[in-house]
């Protein structure tokens, strides 16, 4: 293969670890902030984190997975990109830290002599996973509306701040993808759970759902009329993104969570296809100077370099989704709050602990 065809190959599967990430740590994010709300006692609390104990972990290898390809395929986009939204992903990076610590951390006590202490860190869950389904889209926007970079030394610098990227637009987006992660959540929970936590979880989503729905149309005709590169291409997919959602919703609307969730889940896959299918040939646009704008080409690395990235991805990409997919149908059944453990009796609600 050619170099550009290499690139364009590795710009689509940075695409697709994105929307594992998306489907995967979406519903993550959105159990995460529903916790404090939907459970109204800490036997539903304790029931609602278990939800996620088997997989939260592992979800996010799906970022570090993408961030690495992005490094390895196309270090000038890694390199302008990490180097211009620092703080933007630090504070993604701290929020996510805290969640994993709370995660492992709230269920250390486990006497009735502890409630402020799982309160607490509640609601580090929630600040920890508010936090990064909003700002990943304040940043996706920023990546597909342009940012300004200017050329300094050979390179393509970021010239903005932290105030340049929470503009009208990149805030809708943020507002998007925090609609959509709460509402896959819900979608997820309701799939997972039984009894009152279940109901409320599906009132849940089809009230968060139809909000986003106004806020995601919104942004999409925004992204459509004024940063699409491929107007056909990106129309077509934005009506995939409208009747996944629509799909989402009326599934759960007739109680049928399983579909609801695949149909919440082809709804992340196509928002994020919708954005790198806008975002072609670019893969860091400037608003400033199009001269420092990178692109598939010109921010790719070496052909050396992703030929033999393509044959690692190619060999480990069928062992990754086999062990994952395993992971899940292992702990597929539903919970419900009769099968966690009583904190005042001192028992740990360890999520890693909570069988199938």
């Amino acid at each position: 293969m050619t170099h550009d065809q290499l690139a364009i190959i590795w710009f689509v599967l940075i695409a697709v670890l994105w929307c594992g990430y998306f489907v995967l740590e979406g519903f993550d994010f959105g159990v995460g902030i529903l916790l404090p709300f939907i459970g109204k006692n800490e036997a539903e609390r304790r029931t609602v984190v278990s939800t996620l104990g088997p997989v939260w972990d592992g979800n996010e290898v799906w970022l570090l997975t993408a961030g690495g390809a992005t490094f390895a395929a196309f270090s000038l986009w890694y390199a302008t990109l990490f180097s211009g939204f620092y703080l933007a992903l630090l504070l993604i990076l701290v929020a996510l830290i805290i969640r994993g610590v709370a995660f492992e951390f709230r269920s250390k006590r486990g006497t009735a002599a502890a409630p402020n202490w799982r309160r607490n860190w509640d609601a580090a869950i929630f600040v920890g996973s508010f936090l990064p389904a909003l700002l990943w889209g304040v940043a996706f926007a920023n990546i597909v509306a342009g940012v300004p970079l200017e050329m300094q030394n050979g390179n393509s610098e970021f010239t903005g701040n932290l105030f340049t990227l929470l503009n009208p637009y990149a805030l809708l987006g943020g507002l998007v993808t925090l609609g959509l992660f709460t509402t896959h959540g819900a979608i997820f929970l309701a799939l997972k759970t039984e009894g009152d936590i279940r109901t409320r979880a599906n009132k849940l989503a089809g009230q968060i759902g139809l909000v986003t729905a106004v806020l995601a149309v919104a942004f999409g005709l925004w992204t459509q009329l004024a940063h699409s590169n491929n107007t056909a291409a990106s129309v077509v997919v934005l009506v995939l993104v409208v009747l996944a959602w629509v799909g989402a919703l009326g599934a759960n609307r007739m109680g049928r969570e399983g579909w609801a969730f695949i149909a919440s889940a082809a709804t992340m896959v196509f928002v994020v296809v919708f954005l790198f299918t806008c975002l072609y040939p670019n893969v860091m646009p400037s608003s400033t100077n199009a001269d420092a704008t990178l692109t598939v080409q010109n921010a790719a690395n070496s052909q050396y370099t992703l030929t033999i990235m393509t044959w690692v991805a190619v060999i480990l990409t069928p062992v990754v989704l086999v062990y994952q997919s395993w992971t899940y149908w292992v702990f597929r059944r539903r919970l419900s709050p009769s099968q966690i453990p009583d904190p005042e009796h001192g028992s740990l609600d360890l999520p890693h602990e909570v069988s199938a």
